[in-house]
């Protein structure tokens, strides 16, 4: 029997499933329906929106409003940013409708080395909760905390008044299994990778209807890295390699309101799985390139892995701000559809902000979401 990531995933959801509203469906750890020809990865809390910025506009980010997050969301906006340096700190309870102990925690701050660059650090803590190991009949065995995290250092550079890049390089550890031993040849053992983001970010000022604005595109190829070994017989998983495209227009009605609509699709960057299972023997250029057309069913089957999202954030003052959005997920591939809202409040150099996720499906394990974040910026002036 194989000891690998679907094996030790099943410790891992033994708490969630053992509600009986999540046991009617199969799922996963990111929400998805793995009914149909799912998608599926190692390391999956890397693709999950960490911030309650870009969590309550539906999980748009990569032409969105630069901040101390973009190092999760899009690299290259780090050198757009007017202060000096800053941080954010977000905190989400994870299917906390059906797991009370599972949550994502974000760190993250910034440095502006000059007003073209800037260097960011990020880490995302993901805790799986407890789950308690039993024998065929019932008996206690032992306790285990399966816990992932990803540490992160990023360098964004403008390459004109309108253009910047950014590279983020980054480490990830992934411990599901505890201590168990179940093989004297495959044993369960933490996995690690290393993998890097590409980001590109373009703005231009315009006018529409009369109104200043701005326009901006970006992209980003996030976690490019070697696949992860949960056993010491070397089987390994591919680690969720994205693509992600996006656009944003922000529009000032007046001096003191704002609006802002944006559009992201994203891609994962994998092999779409065989029946004969030979998508787990390709390498990571292979399955990178050959993603775009190794879907069974052809281009369609190809379309319905792109995943988009939308949000708008009305502003008013830079002070008070208002999100909503929408993400939807082909049914095939997840069918993960839900509506987001939040709010953010800024006081001096302090934001504080929340969102909301609302799933179209009743007895959703995304159902009641809820994201708390902190961000604090200092101005260049302030010494």
């Amino acid at each position: 029997m194989k000891i690998n990531i679907r094996i030790v995933a099943i410790l891992v959801l033994a708490v969630i499933f053992s509600f009986p509203s999540v046991a009617q469906n199969s799922g996963t750890i990111s929400g998805q329906d793995t009914d149909k020809n799912v998608i599926t990865t190692a390391v999956p809390f890397l693709t999950i929106a960490p911030d309650p910025i870009s969590g309550a506009m539906g999980d748009v980010g990569a032409a969105t409003a630069p901040n101390a997050n973009s190092i999760h969301w899009n690299p290259a906006k780090l050198a757009y940013l007017n202060n000096d340096y800053g941080f954010a700190f977000s905190y989400t309870p994870w299917l906390s409708k059906f797991v009370d102990d599972m949550s994502i925690s974000y760190l993250s701050g910034y440095k502006k080395i000059d007003d073209s660059q800037a260097f960011g650090l990020a880490m995302t803590y993901f805790d799986l909760g407890d789950i308690q190991l039993t024998d065929g009949v019932g008996n206690n065995l032992q306790m285990i905390n399966p816990r992932e995290f990803s540490i992160a250092g990023t360098y964004s550079r403008k390459l004109s008044n309108d253009l910047s890049i950014g590279v983020t390089g980054k480490f990830i550890h992934s411990n599901l299994s505890g201590n168990i031993t179940t093989s004297p040849v495959m044993d369960p053992k933490p996995g690690t990778s290393i993998a890097a983001d590409i980001g590109v970010y373009y703005k231009t000022e315009m006018n529409v209807l009369d109104k200043q604005s701005q326009l901006s595109f970006g992209g980003i190829i996030s976690n490019i890295g070697a696949k992860i070994s949960y056993n010491t017989a070397d089987e390994e998983d591919f680690i969720p390699t994205n693509l992600r495209l996006g656009a944003a227009l922000a529009s000032f009605l007046d001096p003191y309101n704002k609006i802002t609509f944006a559009l992201d699709f994203n891609k994962l960057m994998v092999p779409t799985p065989q029946e004969d299972g030979s998508h787990r023997d390709k390498s990571l250029i292979g399955g990178i390139f050959g993603s775009f057309a190794d879907a069974p069913n052809g281009f369609n089957e190809e379309l319905q892995e792109i995943m988009i999202s939308f949000g708008t954030e009305y502003e008013y003052k830079e002070t008070f701000a208002i999100r909503a959005g929408y993400f939807s997920e082909h049914q095939n591939k997840g069918n993960r559809k839900y509506f987001t809202a939040g709010v953010g409040f800024k006081v001096k150099k302090l934001g504080i902000d929340f969102a909301y996720l609302v799933p179209t499906l009743q007895e959703h394990p995304l159902a009641e979401t809820l994201r708390f974040g902190l961000t604090y910026n200092l101005d260049k002036k302030a010494k």
